[in-house]
């Protein structure tokens, strides 16, 4: 893995972030993480001039790197008498001596006195804005990359899956939610790649709903949203099911259009496929039903390192699809009152040649009574 650190490095460095006396620092978590594989807090990367690496860390950090012959030059920079380590400023410092005379930093991942306090100690230097130019390089995965998440997925499901064999009536949203997080980790998630959402009767189908005491009942929708990081990547699966021997007719009629939008989102993934359209495809059915203004503003987004990666599918998204990028479709409808229905999947875009969307949650989207 050290090899595949270090191409990702020089791609970037290929695209121009440090020509000549020029540094880089990447301080973005995900960033760090990726270009390096080291994902412990504090850290950042100076990218120096003359192709001089530094993995900037704090001295007691619990989860020190190991040093490769590949890996960049390891800098542990110790805490002050009164105040943490500073790793950031340490990098700046590290660009002064080695002769930088500019410095493009992640302006989108400093507050602004942070950002006036680097340029304090910057000495001379020429402070620049990076970008989102890492963000970029990260949306299309690579093998290994896609190799962790469909292992998240499978954790996943397998999670999922056990729950829905057991007793459901009668116990907590919270309950629920906890129970489904500890059987991540036991199937071999380093966590959950987000707060798990369980959501029962008037609840079901809120986007982002935090689990309350609120216990399951007969007749109820049930959705539960939930997902496994993996060697630090995460997945996102939704679904929704009814507690009791039969849905409604109005359940059933609302979980028919919410999956046929999904489908429709997702049979619209393909390379050079606007974002836009991808979210069109999902909202006209919904719109046309009169559910409009029941929707969330996308329809999906990038996964990878982090949840809510680019690229978004929304009404205002900018861009085409690429193959090899994972994103979520996860359209949902949420009626006041009543209850809703989510429906989300992670999947990866590919040609139609190559079989089109490669689905890596795979727990069924039937609508079944528990």
């Amino acid at each position: 893995m050290s090899e595949v650190y270090l191409k990702r490095r020089a791609r970037l460095r290929e695209r121009g972030v440090t020509n000549g006396p020029e540094a880089a620092l990447v301080c973005g978590p995900a960033n760090v993480r990726y270009l390096t594989g080291h994902g412990g807090a504090g850290a950042v990367l100076l990218l120096g001039p003359g192709e001089r690496d530094s993995l900037v860390v704090p001295a007691t950090a619990s989860d020190q790197p190991s040093t490769t012959p590949e890996g960049p030059h390891l800098v542990r920079v110790p805490a002050g008498p009164e105040r943490p380590a500073d790793t950031a400023l340490a990098a700046v410092e590290l660009a002064v001596r080695q002769g930088a005379g500019r410095l493009a930093v992640e302006e989108h991942h400093l507050t602004v006195s942070r950002y006036r306090e680097l340029g304090r100690v910057a000495e001379g230097l020429q402070l620049a804005d990076l970008g989102a130019v890492v963000e970029s390089q990260r949306l299309t995965k690579g093998p290994e990359e896609i190799a962790a998440l469909r292992i998240a997925s499978e954790i996943t499901d397998q999670a999922l899956g056990e729950l829905l064999e057991s007793i459901l009536v009668g116990r907590t949203e919270r309950h629920l939610a906890l129970e489904l997080e500890r059987r991540l980790v036991d199937h071999g998630a380093d966590g959950p790649a987000f707060p798990t959402s369980v959501a029962t009767g008037v609840h079901s189908g809120v986007p982002g709903h935090r689990p309350t005491d609120r216990r399951v009942e007969e007749g109820d929708f049930l959705s539960v949203r939930l997902g496994a990081e993996y060697q630090g990547y995460r997945c996102q699966i939704g679904r929704t099911f009814v507690i009791g021997s039969a849905p409604e007719d109005w359940q059933v009629e609302l979980y028919d259009l919410v999956f046929a939008a999904q489908r429709a989102a997702r049979e619209a993934l393909a390379p050079g496929a606007p974002y836009q359209s991808v979210d069109r495809a999902a909202r006209q059915l919904l719109e046309g039903a009169g559910l409009g203004d029941r929707l969330a503003e996308a329809t999906g987004h990038g996964v990878g390192l982090e949840i809510g990666e680019d690229p978004r599918l929304a009404p205002g998204g900018v861009g085409k699809l690429d193959a090899c990028v994972p994103v979520t479709v996860e359209p949902g409808v949420h009626l006041p009152g009543r209850g809703g229905v989510r429906i989300d999947d992670t999947l990866v875009v590919r040609p139609e040649a190559d079989g089109g969307p490669e689905l890596l949650t795979i727990t069924t989207k039937e609508l079944l009574a528990l």
